[in-house]
């Protein structure tokens, strides 16, 4: 095995313990080390990176140009702590055509059931686990990966706020809770203590053999509950469960928008809590859903009629 054949797995070993999927990233990125191996290249270079990522497949098309630049991308910024000869390739060398895909949008009754089914999980450690899971995301709209990264000593009891270490784009943000959202974690910490006494991590969620709870196991059961609910089973879009981070900012603003709020103003509000890059990413949740959008087409009719007097 080669040093960057080491480092690779390294990385993805690190990736995957703190629950990031990486089904892609396992398939292909020992692929570009074997590339580097065989062009005796020493670490990841633009070059290299755009040589590889533009190989020809049997359908080639720069949606796979572009995945496989992403996955090299968080491996060159891996490296470059490693290596200073290291080369990361910026942003935009291979354009991406993604497809914009609605998200689904759960009522409150939705959620509650998807809650309900969790509680109905065989053994109780898993059924508290994800079911409060559950609650959170839909509480706070964070990212799943950020709450399976949450440490107990990320928690403030005393203030009601969550620490948010190093997520998307290297940011960390504090996340105000309501009471309600405080009072279902303490609930979780007594029952999880109670049936593991003595966890392998620090971690607020834990697995029945005390270790973090990671992203693919918190996806197959949602994949569970959302069958047994059958919840979006007549809908055009399939529910995934990072749609109730989309279902959060979707509900915010449209409670904004309904009790009068210049949604114009409070909307970087949104941005800082949801942890986005800057305010144009918030933007697009204007557009999610049928009545946020009309709304908003309302207020700005509005404002332009008061403009035109």
């Amino acid at each position: 095995m080669s040093a960057l054949s080491e480092t690779a797995e390294n990385y993805l070993a690190l990736r995957r313990s703190l629950g990031h999927d990486l089904a892609e990233a396992h398939r292909l990125l020992p692929r570009f080390v074997e590339y580097l191996d065989g062009i005796g290249a020493p670490t990841v270079t633009i070059e290299a990176a755009l040589a590889w990522a533009q190989q020809p497949e049997v359908s080639p098309s720069t949606n796979v140009w572009s995945t496989r630049m992403t996955i090299v991308r968080g491996f060159a910024r891996h490296m470059a702590g490693l290596d200073p000869r290291t080369e990361v390739p910026p942003l935009g060398l291979i354009p991406s055509r993604q497809r914009w895909r609605p998200p689904f949008i759960y009522s409150p009754a939705d959620i509650d059931a998807l809650m309900a089914e969790a509680r109905m999980i065989r053994w109780r450690l898993p059924a508290a686990t994800h079911e409060t899971v559950l609650g959170l995301l839909a509480a706070t709209g964070m990212r799943v990966g950020e709450a399976l990264r949450l440490d107990r000593s990320d928690i403030d009891w005393t203030e009601g706020v969550l620490q948010i270490r190093e997520s998307k784009f290297g940011k960390s943000r504090q996340v105000p809770v309501q009471p309600s959202t405080l009072a279902a974690l303490d609930s979780y910490s007594d029952i999880r203590d109670r049936l593991c006494p003595r966890p392998a991590t620090a971690s607020v969620f834990v697995s029945v053999r005390g270790n973090r709870l990671i992203y693919p196991v918190v996806e197959q059961v949602f994949g569970r509950l959302r069958t047994a609910t059958a919840i979006g089973a007549e809908s055009a879009t399939r529910p995934r469960i990072h749609d109730l981070r989309h279902t959060f900012a979707v509900r915010t603003l449209l409670g904004w928008y309904r009790a009068g709020e210049n949604v114009e103003v409070r909307l970087p509000r949104l941005s800082t809590y949801l942890g986005h890059r800057d305010p144009r990413s918030t933007y697009w949740y204007l557009s999610a859903a049928p009545e946020l959008l009309a709304l908003a087409a309302g207020r700005l009719e509005l404002s332009q009629g008061v403009i035109s007097r």
